[in-house]
């Protein structure tokens, strides 16, 4: 079933692309990104709430706080380089560019995570970073 989570957060970032552009259009990336996280959190805090799933964080872990938190800043880094990114650029070259993230992220999860690589997934990525190469030059 983790397939059909992907597809539907695939789907939904290719929304955002279109929507993010049309959104950003004679205003300042940063605000455009500020303004887009205050409605994640409430979206992702009304989830929480609405299922009662907030006690959930007397069971945090100081790691789990940790890389949350280096997670959140690395996320915001992204957000705000992606929003820039895409009011320079074209939505159809700047998207395909930021998935670049799956080649990287199936690099780091072997490295950091001890992940096995397997001939498709190097496969897979030396495709996504080939891809990518043809839409910047």
């Amino acid at each position: 079933m983790w397939w059909i989570y992907a597809l539907l957060s695939a789907f939904f970032a290719s929304l955002t692309a279109i929507f993010s552009k049309i959104g950003i259009t004679g205003v300042n990336s940063n605000v455009a990104t500020a303004i887009r996280t205050i409605i994640i959190l409430m979206v992702a805090w009304g989830i929480v709430l609405a299922r009662g799933e907030e006690k959930g964080i007397a069971s945090l872990s100081k790691q789990n706080v940790i890389f949350l938190i280096i997670s959140g800043l690395a996320t915001g880094l992204s957000w705000i380089f992606y929003f820039k990114a895409l009011q320079m650029g074209k939505v159809s070259q700047v998207a395909p560019v930021d998935k670049l993230s799956v080649a990287l992220t199936i690099i780091l999860s072997a490295l950091f995570l001890g992940e096995a690589l397997t001939v498709k997934t190097v496969l897979g990525a030396l495709l996504i970073i080939t891809g990518t190469v043809v839409l910047i030059f």
